[in-house]
């Protein structure tokens, strides 16, 4: 049952870092190196880390029902009525759609060199993880600096749902995060913080559902042992109930306080790394 346990262990770890500006990805590479697991040919997989997305997903299609429910009617209205007009509901959903499309078209193109460069069981990738980790605590506590701070959900535009979109194609490098990368770009743009980690976590929604399908293909048509299907069942599970509660302590902190603490924290994660690998962990 240790697959079981590990499964749970790392859905927790997806669900929590998916939307905290911190880096699931790099979590995901560098946790079963640091916990020092011996590899079962599941847990650490990157199929079964990727499938793991799909479990977040349904963090995000639960948490903004409501929401998705609205967009798509407003979505709907505008293609049977053929005009946006003045809705921001109608806005928004077509904002959505076109900032999805850059990220897509990126990531499909891109994704094979990304895993070939920066994922493997190796001291280099672990020291680009690092890097990136620091990079994204930089670019993320810089925007909040520098930005307004003064636009919310409302006030997008296209070129800011546009510079947003193509943002989520860095997440494709270890350590960067799809939700640090999304939210930097946000606040950098003026957006407030819960602005633009709302924007971030509806982005997410389309994005995550099309790697996670793609990326689970193999893993759900390949013979599994009764007690891995339970592994895999269990980890999905448990990444939706974590993934939600990350989302709600998210947009509650957002609300209040500065992304500072996260930025402190890939910092100290990098470091971390980077010291386990000088001295051969």
């Amino acid at each position: 049952m240790d697959v079981v346990i590990r499964a749970a262990l790392v859905g927790l770890l997806q669900g929590l870092t998916e939307f905290i500006p911190i880096s699931s990805s790099a979590h995901l590479e560098l946790a079963p190196w640091i916990a020092g697991w011996e590899s079962d040919g599941l847990v650490g997989s990157l199929a079964f880390d990727v499938f793991l997305h799909l479990g977040t997903l349904v963090a995000l299609l639960v948490y903004f029902a409501r929401d998705w429910v609205r967009y798509i009617g407003a979505w709907l209205a505008s293609i049977r009525e053929r005009r946006v007009g003045t809705d921001p509901d109608r806005r928004i959903a077509w904002l959505l759609i076109a900032a999805t499309l850059p990220a897509a078209a990126i990531g499909f193109a891109g994704e094979g060199i990304i895993e070939d460069t920066f994922h493997g069981d190796n001291d280099a990738a672990r020291m680009a993880i690092a890097g990136f980790l620091v990079v994204g605590a930089v670019g993320l506590w810089l925007a909040d600096r520098v930005g307004s701070r003064r636009r919310e959900l409302t006030d997008l535009t296209t070129g800011t749902a546009l510079t947003i979109g193509v943002s989520q194609a860095l997440a494709l490098l270890p350590g960067i995060s799809r939700s640090g990368a999304t939210i930097t770009a946000g606040l950098a743009l003026g957006m407030t913080r819960e602005a633009a980690a709302r924007f971030s976590f509806l982005l997410a929604t389309p994005i995550t559902l099309g790697a996670g399908l793609y990326g689970s293909r193999r893993l759900l048509t390949e013979a599994h042992t009764g007690t891995e299907w339970l592994a895999i069942g269990v980890g999905f599970a448990v990444a939706a109930l974590s993934g939600m509660v990350a989302i709600g302590f998210l947009l509650a902190w957002l609300r209040r306080r500065s992304v500072t603490i996260f930025s402190l924290y890939r910092i100290g994660f990098a470091i971390i790394v980077v010291a386990l690998v000088l001295i051969g962990r």
